[in-house]
Protein backbone atom coordinates (compact mmCIF):
# COMPACT_ATOMS: atom_id res chain seq x y z
CA UNK A 1 0.00 0.00 0.00
CA UNK A 2 2.73 2.48 0.59
CA UNK A 3 4.62 1.47 -2.11
CA UNK A 4 1.55 2.47 -4.62
CA UNK A 5 1.11 5.75 -2.68
CA UNK A 6 4.39 6.38 -3.32
CA UNK A 7 4.06 5.38 -7.02
CA UNK A 8 1.27 8.05 -7.40
CA UNK A 9 2.71 10.89 -5.64
CA UNK A 10 5.50 10.20 -8.06
CA UNK A 11 3.39 10.01 -11.00
CA UNK A 12 1.40 13.49 -9.84
CA UNK A 13 4.18 15.49 -9.22
CA UNK A 14 5.85 14.57 -12.68
CA UNK A 15 2.39 15.38 -14.04
CA UNK A 16 2.78 18.82 -12.65
CA UNK A 17 6.28 19.41 -13.68
CA UNK A 18 4.74 18.67 -17.31
CA UNK A 19 1.64 21.35 -16.73
CA UNK A 20 3.90 23.75 -15.33
CA UNK A 21 6.72 23.17 -18.48
CA UNK A 22 4.06 23.94 -20.68
CA UNK A 23 2.74 26.96 -19.18
CA UNK A 24 6.04 28.45 -18.69
CA UNK A 25 6.85 27.73 -22.10
CA UNK A 26 4.08 29.39 -23.50
CA UNK A 27 4.69 32.38 -21.17
CA UNK A 28 8.26 32.56 -22.18
CA UNK A 29 6.93 32.47 -26.24
CA UNK A 30 4.36 35.16 -25.11
CA UNK A 31 7.31 37.73 -23.59
CA UNK A 32 10.12 36.88 -26.02
CA UNK A 33 7.73 36.63 -29.13
CA UNK A 34 9.33 33.23 -30.46
CA UNK A 35 9.53 29.55 -29.29
CA UNK A 36 11.41 26.68 -29.79
CA UNK A 37 11.60 24.23 -32.55
CA UNK A 38 9.65 20.46 -31.71
CA UNK A 39 13.18 18.88 -30.98
CA UNK A 40 14.33 21.20 -28.68
CA UNK A 41 11.53 21.94 -26.54
CA UNK A 42 11.27 17.89 -26.53
CA UNK A 43 15.11 18.11 -25.08
CA UNK A 44 14.11 20.77 -22.49
CA UNK A 45 11.38 19.01 -21.45
CA UNK A 46 13.39 15.12 -20.97
CA UNK A 47 15.74 17.34 -19.01
CA UNK A 48 13.52 18.37 -16.55
CA UNK A 49 11.65 15.37 -16.22
CA UNK A 50 14.56 13.13 -15.63
CA UNK A 51 17.00 15.26 -13.30
CA UNK A 52 13.68 15.53 -10.92
CA UNK A 53 13.55 11.58 -11.25
CA UNK A 54 17.41 11.47 -10.35
CA UNK A 55 17.61 14.78 -7.70
CA UNK A 56 14.58 14.74 -5.97
CA UNK A 57 15.64 14.59 -3.00
CA UNK A 58 18.00 18.12 -3.72
CA UNK A 59 14.73 19.42 -5.42
CA UNK A 60 12.67 18.86 -2.66
CA UNK A 61 15.20 20.61 0.07
CA UNK A 62 16.60 23.58 -2.25
CA UNK A 63 15.82 26.95 0.30
CA UNK A 64 17.35 29.30 -1.43
CA UNK A 65 17.68 29.45 -5.21
CA UNK A 66 19.80 31.60 -7.23
CA UNK A 67 21.78 32.94 -4.58
CA UNK A 68 23.89 35.99 -6.07
CA UNK A 69 27.60 36.03 -4.22
CA UNK A 70 29.67 38.97 -4.61
CA UNK A 71 33.61 39.49 -3.74
CA UNK A 72 34.12 43.02 -4.90
CA UNK A 73 36.94 45.56 -4.53
CA UNK A 74 39.61 43.19 -6.35
CA UNK A 75 42.50 44.08 -8.40
CA UNK A 76 44.03 43.15 -11.50
CA UNK A 77 48.15 42.59 -11.62
CA UNK A 78 48.05 45.78 -13.34
CA UNK A 79 45.69 47.20 -10.99
CA UNK A 80 42.35 47.24 -13.01
CA UNK A 81 39.14 46.86 -10.28
CA UNK A 82 37.09 44.05 -11.01
CA UNK A 83 34.56 42.27 -8.79
CA UNK A 84 33.58 38.53 -8.75
CA UNK A 85 29.91 37.37 -8.72
CA UNK A 86 28.40 33.75 -9.10
CA UNK A 87 25.09 32.14 -8.79
CA UNK A 88 24.45 29.13 -6.40
CA UNK A 89 21.77 27.00 -5.06
CA UNK A 90 21.89 26.48 -0.95
CA UNK A 91 20.31 23.45 0.85
CA UNK A 92 19.42 23.73 4.19
CA UNK A 93 18.47 21.37 6.85
CA UNK A 94 18.66 21.38 10.32
CA UNK A 95 21.27 19.40 10.40
CA UNK A 96 23.49 20.72 7.12
CA UNK A 97 23.85 22.99 4.58
CA UNK A 98 25.24 22.42 1.32
CA UNK A 99 26.16 24.82 -1.83
CA UNK A 100 25.54 23.99 -5.20
CA UNK A 101 26.78 25.27 -8.58
CA UNK A 102 25.14 24.03 -11.85
CA UNK A 103 27.41 23.76 -15.32
CA UNK A 104 26.23 23.12 -18.51
CA UNK A 105 28.73 19.85 -19.07
CA UNK A 106 28.47 16.27 -18.74
CA UNK A 107 29.80 14.19 -15.87
CA UNK A 108 33.15 12.70 -17.49
CA UNK A 109 34.09 16.39 -18.76
CA UNK A 110 33.86 17.86 -15.42
CA UNK A 111 35.60 15.41 -13.42
CA UNK A 112 38.47 15.03 -16.05
CA UNK A 113 38.73 18.88 -15.53
CA UNK A 114 37.35 19.35 -12.15
CA UNK A 115 40.48 21.24 -10.81
CA UNK A 116 39.14 24.10 -12.37
CA UNK A 117 36.24 24.19 -11.62
CA UNK A 118 37.06 23.37 -7.84
CA UNK A 119 38.78 26.84 -7.57
CA UNK A 120 35.44 28.67 -8.29
CA UNK A 121 33.49 26.94 -6.34
CA UNK A 122 35.84 27.59 -3.28
CA UNK A 123 35.82 31.37 -4.55
CA UNK A 124 31.89 31.16 -4.05
CA UNK A 125 32.34 29.05 -0.74
CA UNK A 126 35.03 31.74 0.51
CA UNK A 127 32.30 34.28 0.15
CA UNK A 128 29.48 32.51 2.16
CA UNK A 129 31.34 31.71 4.91
CA UNK A 130 33.81 34.51 5.09
CA UNK A 131 32.04 37.76 3.82
CA UNK A 132 28.48 36.20 4.74
CA UNK A 133 29.20 34.87 7.97
CA UNK A 134 27.03 31.44 6.91
CA UNK A 135 27.57 27.91 7.82
CA UNK A 136 28.31 25.35 5.01
CA UNK A 137 29.07 21.87 5.56
CA UNK A 138 29.69 20.58 1.61
CA UNK A 139 29.63 22.14 -1.49
CA UNK A 140 28.92 20.15 -4.86
CA UNK A 141 28.53 20.91 -8.79
CA UNK A 142 25.40 19.37 -10.92
CA UNK A 143 26.48 18.53 -14.39
CA UNK A 144 22.92 19.15 -16.03
CA UNK A 145 24.38 18.11 -19.72
CA UNK A 146 23.45 14.05 -20.05
CA UNK A 147 25.73 11.48 -20.89
CA UNK A 148 25.34 10.26 -24.25
CA UNK A 149 24.62 7.27 -23.27
CA UNK A 150 21.45 7.99 -21.28
CA UNK A 151 20.28 10.01 -24.33
CA UNK A 152 20.38 6.76 -26.24
CA UNK A 153 18.43 5.33 -23.84
CA UNK A 154 15.96 7.70 -23.29
CA UNK A 155 15.04 7.67 -27.00
CA UNK A 156 14.66 3.74 -26.70
CA UNK A 157 12.79 4.04 -23.95
CA UNK A 158 9.44 2.67 -25.68
CA UNK A 159 11.18 -0.60 -26.70
CA UNK A 160 13.57 -0.98 -23.86
CA UNK A 161 12.21 0.87 -20.46
CA UNK A 162 14.58 -0.98 -18.36
CA UNK A 163 17.24 -0.13 -20.09
CA UNK A 164 16.18 3.76 -19.27
CA UNK A 165 16.14 2.86 -15.88
CA UNK A 166 19.54 1.27 -15.39
CA UNK A 167 21.51 4.11 -16.98
CA UNK A 168 19.12 6.60 -14.87
CA UNK A 169 20.53 4.73 -12.13
CA UNK A 170 24.15 4.42 -13.16
CA UNK A 171 24.30 8.32 -13.79
CA UNK A 172 26.13 10.47 -11.20
CA UNK A 173 25.12 14.34 -11.95
CA UNK A 174 26.11 15.26 -8.73
CA UNK A 175 29.96 15.95 -7.70
CA UNK A 176 31.32 16.46 -4.56
CA UNK A 177 33.95 19.08 -4.22
CA UNK A 178 36.06 19.24 -1.29
CA UNK A 179 36.86 22.98 0.08
CA UNK A 180 40.20 24.06 0.28
CA UNK A 181 41.00 27.54 1.22
CA UNK A 182 44.53 27.41 0.15
CA UNK A 183 43.85 28.77 -3.38
CA UNK A 184 41.80 31.35 -2.99
CA UNK A 185 44.65 34.16 -3.64
CA UNK A 186 46.20 32.27 -6.37
CA UNK A 187 42.11 31.90 -8.24
CA UNK A 188 41.90 35.65 -7.81
CA UNK A 189 45.08 36.49 -9.63
CA UNK A 190 43.62 34.28 -12.11
CA UNK A 191 40.64 35.95 -12.27
CA UNK A 192 42.42 39.44 -12.45
CA UNK A 193 44.96 38.31 -15.25
CA UNK A 194 41.86 37.34 -17.29
CA UNK A 195 40.34 40.65 -16.73
CA UNK A 196 43.70 42.33 -18.03
CA UNK A 197 43.50 39.87 -21.19
CA UNK A 198 39.86 40.79 -21.82
CA UNK A 199 40.39 44.73 -21.57
CA UNK A 200 43.55 44.60 -23.68
CA UNK A 201 41.83 42.66 -26.00
CA UNK A 202 44.02 39.69 -25.86
CA UNK A 203 42.38 36.90 -27.28
CA UNK A 204 44.68 34.31 -28.27
CA UNK A 205 42.78 31.11 -29.38
CA UNK A 206 44.12 27.35 -28.23
CA UNK A 207 46.42 25.49 -31.17
CA UNK A 208 44.72 24.02 -33.21
CA UNK A 209 46.28 20.38 -31.89
CA UNK A 210 44.09 21.51 -29.25
CA UNK A 211 41.19 21.83 -31.05
CA UNK A 212 41.60 18.36 -32.46
CA UNK A 213 42.31 16.83 -28.98
CA UNK A 214 39.58 14.24 -27.72
CA UNK A 215 37.52 14.87 -25.19
CA UNK A 216 35.68 12.45 -22.08
CA UNK A 217 32.93 11.36 -23.95
CA UNK A 218 32.71 14.73 -25.94
CA UNK A 219 34.17 14.20 -29.81
CA UNK A 220 37.08 16.45 -30.11
CA UNK A 221 37.76 20.35 -28.16
CA UNK A 222 36.59 21.71 -31.38
CA UNK A 223 32.93 19.84 -31.64
CA UNK A 224 32.52 20.59 -27.97
CA UNK A 225 34.14 24.14 -26.92
CA UNK A 226 34.54 25.78 -30.33
CA UNK A 227 30.85 24.97 -32.02
CA UNK A 228 29.54 26.83 -28.92
CA UNK A 229 31.24 29.99 -29.42
CA UNK A 230 29.89 32.43 -31.29
CA UNK A 231 33.16 34.00 -32.29
CA UNK A 232 34.38 30.78 -33.77
CA UNK A 233 34.20 31.74 -37.93
CA UNK A 234 36.59 34.95 -36.28
CA UNK A 235 39.29 32.63 -34.93
CA UNK A 236 42.21 31.76 -36.46
CA UNK A 237 42.48 28.59 -34.95
CA UNK A 238 39.45 27.41 -35.81
CA UNK A 239 39.33 28.42 -39.28
CA UNK A 240 42.97 26.23 -39.69
CA UNK A 241 41.20 23.32 -37.87
CA UNK A 242 38.40 22.95 -40.71
CA UNK A 243 40.96 23.72 -43.27
CA UNK A 244 43.54 20.82 -42.47
CA UNK A 245 40.68 18.27 -41.06
CA UNK A 246 39.17 15.63 -43.09
CA UNK A 247 36.10 13.47 -41.65
CA UNK A 248 32.59 13.10 -43.54
CA UNK A 249 30.72 15.40 -40.95
CA UNK A 250 32.65 18.25 -41.30
CA UNK A 251 31.25 20.82 -43.42
CA UNK A 252 33.19 23.39 -45.53
CA UNK A 253 32.83 27.19 -44.80
CA UNK A 254 30.01 27.81 -47.77
CA UNK A 255 27.63 24.80 -46.43
CA UNK A 256 28.15 26.14 -42.86
CA UNK A 257 26.41 29.02 -43.79
CA UNK A 258 24.18 28.00 -46.24
CA UNK A 259 23.10 25.13 -44.15
CA UNK A 260 19.99 25.76 -42.39
CA UNK A 261 19.17 22.54 -40.99
CA UNK A 262 17.06 19.93 -41.85
CA UNK A 263 13.90 21.04 -43.83
CA UNK A 264 11.58 19.40 -41.40
CA UNK A 265 13.34 21.53 -38.85
CA UNK A 266 13.37 24.19 -41.24
CA UNK A 267 9.67 24.89 -41.46
CA UNK A 268 9.24 24.23 -37.21
CA UNK A 269 11.12 27.41 -36.71
CA UNK A 270 9.47 29.58 -39.27
CA UNK A 271 6.33 28.65 -37.89
CA UNK A 272 7.23 29.08 -34.23
CA UNK A 273 8.90 32.67 -35.59
CA UNK A 274 5.64 33.88 -37.11
CA UNK A 275 3.30 32.48 -34.89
Amino acid sequence: MDNRKKRVSSEEVESFILTAFEENFARLRYENGHGLTAEVKEAARRQVLLYWRKLREIAETVTDTEVRLNLPGQKTPKRRKFNIEGIVDIVRTQERTVMYDLKTLDPDYLKKYLPEYERQLNIYAHIWMNLRGQSLDETAIIATRFPRSLDEAYERREEHPAALEAEIERWQPVIPVPFDAQHIEETIRDFGKVVDSIEDGDFSPPPVKRLKQKEVGSGVFATYVCRNCDARFSCESYREYIRTTVRPDLPRYREMFDDMGPEEDLQDRLDEALG
